[in-house]
């Protein structure tokens, strides 16, 4: 009988070895979370948690924000990767980022993927100008070539990586959509020139199956993680960009036309309820007393403590017409001039199709488009 377990004990062990052998090794070739360690941090960064940039799975650029004043010549990235990735240069590897982004190649523990990374150390530029302009001319495709983005150029000529959208969330839904299909898309008739257009679709089958039965068309002031959009959608949308000035005012030029049917978060037809646009703008404190990062996400955009200033487009009609919308910022508390000089407000200027649709609410077939858009600011005292 002793014999009989002993052969047994073997038995099971061979198969289990056997089963760690034979299981796959990962695929998966993503940098998760970025970080520096340096001795005088302040001397680089705005804050201490500026030393940490989390990746979203779809972002192919990590951006860390610098003082103007920053040494970024002699500086070693470290990187958490997925399991058994590796990351060519090593990380922790010291170089200069000072003449640009430094590329980093990160391969999966199969060793059959890869994907590079654009790594860079932006200094912050104080914004001159008084009146924020943003035009919407300048679109492209996302690295996969399914869905359009959209950045702008800073006053020095670099890149803002300031606008985002939930179309990374519709692939996932709809991946076999073709880019002119997707909730958010370039507008060749814009009011002057190029226009963005957004509109409420349904998310198909697989919207059905969690619950989540249509995407707004949206474009924001912020980022986009992925990562939340089936688990926690309302956690998807991160809103707001550093800004470095008071602003006083919201203004641009709409179109909108609502869907026929207005679809409640389980896919009931409502009827008496028409679909409604939402179109807004957000300043907010950035960081708390600990110096701890804040963000605005879909559940409490309009309602964080933190909020200091909002211009809300109160009633977005109907219209074929390019038609103008202003709104004038709304203070609830007083701007504090030393943290607007230490990046400590961001602001956040939010479109969507569907004013509920963050909760999956509203009409497909839901057109916003917008253009021209402008933010004025209060002039800098000489």
């Amino acid at each position: 009988m002793i014999r009989l377990r002993l052969v047994a004990a073997a038995s099971f062990c061979l198969l289990l070895s056997a089963c760690f052998k034979d299981e796959p090794l990962n695929t998966e070739c993503d940098i998760q979370e970025a970080y520096v360690h340096a001795e005088t941090p302040s001397e680089i960064f705005f804050n201490p948690t500026d030393t940490l940039v989390k990746v979203p799975s779809e972002a192919s650029t990590v951006t860390f924000k610098v003082r103007k004043s920053a040494d970024i010549t002699c500086l070693a990235p470290v990187f958490r990767l997925t399991e058994g990735a590796a990351i060519e240069p090593a990380s922790g590897s010291v170089h200069d980022f000072s003449n640009g982004p430094v590329t980093y190649t990160v391969t999966s523990q199969n060793g059959e993927w890869s994907r590079v990374y654009a790594v860079a150390f932006q200094p912050s530029v104080q914004t001159v100008t008084d009146v924020m302009p943003f035009d919407f001319e300048r679109f492209y495709f996302d690295p996969s070539g399914k869905y359009y983005i959209w950045n702008d150029k800073k006053e020095d000529g670099s890149d803002a990586d300031n606008w985002a959208t939930g179309n990374p969330g519709f692939r996932l839904s709809r991946g076999s959509a073709l880019p002119e299909e997707y909730p958010s898309v370039p507008w060749a008739d814009g009011y002057d020139g190029s226009a963005v257009k957004l509109e409420t679709k349904s998310t198909g089958p697989l919207g059905e199956i969690v619950n989540k039965r249509i995407a707004a068309g949206n474009l924001f002031l912020g980022s986009f993680n992925m990562g939340m959009a089936l688990t926690n959608a309302l956690k998807a949308t991160r809103f707001g960009v550093p800004f470095d000035r008071k602003p006083l005012n919201f203004t641009g030029y709409y179109k909108y036309k609502p869907g026929e049917k207005y679809q409640d978060e389980n896919g009931n037809i409502v009827e008496g309820i028409t679909d409604r646009a939402s179109v807004y703008s957000v300043l907010y404190r950035n960081h708390d007393a600990n110096g701890n990062d804040i963000v605005l996400y879909g559940d409490d955009v309009m309602t964080n403590e933190n909020i200091v200033a909002v211009a809300k487009v109160s009633e977005i009609k109907v219209t074929d017409e390019w038609t103008a919308f202003e709104a004038e910022f709304e203070y609830k508390s007083d701007i504090d001039e030393s943290l607007v000089n230490e990046n400590g407000y961001s602001l956040a200027i939010v479109f969507s199709s569907s004013e509920d649709g963050a909760l999956f609410r509203g009409a497909v077939g839901s057109t916003l488009m917008v253009d021209k858009v402008r933010i004025e600011c209060e002039k800098i005292q000489e």
